[in-house]
């Protein structure tokens, strides 16, 4: 099985390294990687002089630089655009896949039902006091994605449309298209991705905020409902991870999302865009590994 490979990154000197070294060590019994194409997005760091090294070394790593930033979907579109395999794979520039993520990833694309399959993220552990909560949040994507596939982070899906729109939840968006198709997504539970999340509060709101404003557009102007979005599956996922160990954190991140659902509300019904939005600092300052 060929795949194209694409990374999205803005800004991401102290991983992208990592992630592409990672990707040219993955176990490739199944699958063909045969091209890695970096999409650097108004980059002002290190980025594209650190893959432009890449590419000097080996030929199926390609780099296309955006001089100004805009947006993510903006940056698939490019990537869309010259990848040359049926089988595309997207990955975030702040993740690190695990050695055979990427054929776990992949392989369930064999079956000609399926259009779509979305990885299982995992935070790195830090001490950080949000981190409880990133990884509850991280667990009920897991847990909710085992019943109805949810797709972020990592995805894999075959090449049955030229572009996407412009959207602040590009995954959702693809797995749409893909539905819209007659296909079917799934969730391969083994091909798991490390990302890092958010440290701060305010940090976390405008990740959650950006997030549900998507996710509602993406209901009413496309008539498409991601698993978060399907609020007794939700309540229903929660009510089971409640014990005594976690009911702080579970009350605080339940709080904490409400919060951002209300502001994510807001920003659409007062028509505030986010496909290009403000990254954490915190994101860019730590190394996942």
């Amino acid at each position: 099985m060929k795949l194209s490979l694409g990374v999205m990154a803005y800004n991401e000197e102290k991983n992208i390294g990592r992630i592409l070294n990672a990707i040219l060590n993955q176990k490739t019994d199944k699958i063909d990687i045969s091209e890695i194409i970096v999409v650097s997005s108004g980059s002002t760091d290190n980025t594209n002089k650190i893959v432009k090294s890449f590419v000097n070394k080996n030929k199926k790593i390609k780099l296309i630089i955006q001089k100004n930033r805009e947006g993510k979907a903006s940056a698939i579109n490019k990537f869309l655009k010259v990848a040359k395999s049926k089988i595309l794979v997207l990955e975030s520039g702040d993740t690190i896949p695990k050695n055979d993520a990427i054929e776990k990833l992949c392989t369930p694309l064999e079956d000609k039902k399926i259009g779509i399959v979305g990885g299982h993220p995992i935070p790195k552990k830090n001490k950080d006091f949000l981190h409880p909560i990133i990884e509850l949040q991280w667990s009920l994507h897991h847990k909710i994605s085992l019943k109805k596939p949810k797709f972020g982070e990592i995805i894999a899906f075959k090449k049955i449309f030229k572009k996407i729109e412009n959207t602040a939840v590009d995954e959702e968006h693809i797995a749409m298209l893909i539905k819209n198709k007659g296909l079917k997504g799934f969730y391969a539970k083994d091909a798991i991705v490390y990302n890092f999340g958010p440290e701060t509060v305010k940090d976390l709101l405008n990740q959650r905020r950006r997030i549900y404003c998507g996710h509602l557009k993406l209901k009413k102007n496309k008539e498409y409902l991601a698993s978060s979005m399907r609020k007794f599956l939700v309540l229903k996922t929660v009510l089971k991870e409640i014990n005594i160990g976690k009911f702080t954190t579970i009350i605080l991140g339940i709080f904490l999302e409400i919060i951002g659902r209300i502001l994510g509300t807001y920003d659409y019904y007062f028509g505030t865009k986010h496909e290009i939005w403000a990254v954490p600092k915190t994101y860019k300052k730590n190394k996942l590994f």
